[in-house]
C-alpha cells in the first residue's frame, strides 16, 4: 500500500497541474459515478490526507479517491503515451487545458460536498505530514491503545495518518523497539520520540519518489525487504512477523538484536 509520502507527492503533482484550471472533459468509468460530469467546473486544489486525496472544486463538491494497495494518478501532456497501466484499469479521466489526469485502479471513490468531508477522514488520526501535525493528539492517540501491539498501532490509519509498513518498520528499528512490545509498556517520551523519528523520515522523502531512510540511496533501507539479510548496525540476521490478523497484513521486517521487547 503507498505511504503517506507518496500520496503526498502525487497531491502536490495533481496540485501543480489543475489548482486554478477548469475541467475540459471528464470521464468516471465507475458504474456508480458513470453519469458524472465535471465539464466546466474549476478546480481550487488537490490535497492530501493520509493516504487519501482530495480534489475541491469551485461547485462546492470534492472528489475523494484512495489508492488501497495498488492505486495510482498518473499526469500526461498531449500526444504523451499513458503507461500507468491497461486501459480497462483506468477509473477516472479529468482533462484540463494542458494536462490530463488519469487515475488507475482508484478505490473509495466519493463525489462529496466539500462541508461533508469529515464523513470520508474524519475517523483518521492527524495527518503525520501535515505542515500542522497535531503531535500532541497523535501522541494521545498512542498512549490510548493500551495492550496493543506498537506495530500494529503504528500503520492503524484512525491513531495516526499516513504511516505505511515501510516506515514502520524503519522507525521501530530506529527507535529500539521490537514491533510485538505492548503500546501500554512504552512511556511517553518512548512513544513521542517513536512520533517524531516516523514524521522525520517522512518528511525528508515527502517531496521525491525515492523512500530512503538510511540517507545513502544504494542502501535505502536498515531493515524494511531485508528479512534473512545481516542488520546494517549489529549484524544479527533481520527476522520477519505479521501484523494483526486482517486482509492485506503486511509483513514486518526487524533486527532482533537491535530492537528489544519492552
Amino acid at each position: 500500500m503507498p505511504e503517506g509520502d507518496t500520496v503526498y507527492l502525487a497531491a502536490k503533482r495533481l496540485n501543480a497541474s489543475l489548482a486554478g484550471q477548469r475541467i475540459d472533459a471528464s470521464d468516471f468509468r465507475l458504474p456508480a459515478l458513470a453519469n458524472l460530469d465535471l465539464t466546466g467546473v474549476g478546480v481550487n486544489e488537490v490535497r492530501p490526507y493520509g493516504k487519501h486525496l482530495l480534489f475541491r472544486f469551485d461547485n462546492d463538491r470534492t472528489l475523494h479517491t484512495h489508492f488501497r494497495m495498488d492505486g495510482s494518478w498518473h499526469i500526461y501532456r498531449e500526444g504523451q503515451r499513458w503507461s500507468g497501466g491497461p486501459l480497462h484499469s483506468v477509473r477516472i479521466i479529468l482533462r484540463s487545458r494542458i494536462y490530463t489526469c488519469v487515475g488507475y485502479r482508484l478505490h473509495d471513490v466519493h463525489i462529496l460536498r466539500t462541508t461533508d468531508e469529515p464523513s470520508v477522514i474524519g475517523h483518521l488520526g492527524p495527518d503525520i505530514l501535515d505542515d500542522e501535525f497535531d503531535a500532541g493528539r497523535a501522541l494521545e492517540n498512542i498512549r490510548s491503545q493500551g495492550p496493543r501491539a506498537i506495530g500494529d498501532v503504528l500503520v492503524d490509519q484512525r491513531v495516526l495518518a499516513g504511516i505505511g509498513n515501510i516506515y514502520r518498520c524503519e522507525s521501530l528499528f530506529l527507535a529500539g523497539i521490537a514491533p510485538a512490545t505492548r503500546t501500554s509498556s512504552l512511556d511517553s517520551s518512548q512513544c513521542a520520540d517513536l512520533i517524531t523519528t516516523a514524521r522525520t523520515l517522512m518528511m525528508r522523502n515527502r517531496d521525491r519518489a525515492s523512500q530512503s531512510t538510511t540517507g545513502d540511496e544504494r542502501r535505502a533501507h536498515y531493515v524494511y525487504g531485508r528479512g534473512g539479510r545481516r542488520c546494517r548496525r549489529c549484524h544479527e540476521t533481520i527476522v520477519t512477523t505479521t501484523g494483526e490478523v486482517r486482509p492485506n497484513a503486511q509483513t514486518i521486517f526487524w533486527c532482533p538484536g537491535c530492537q528489544s521487547a519492552l
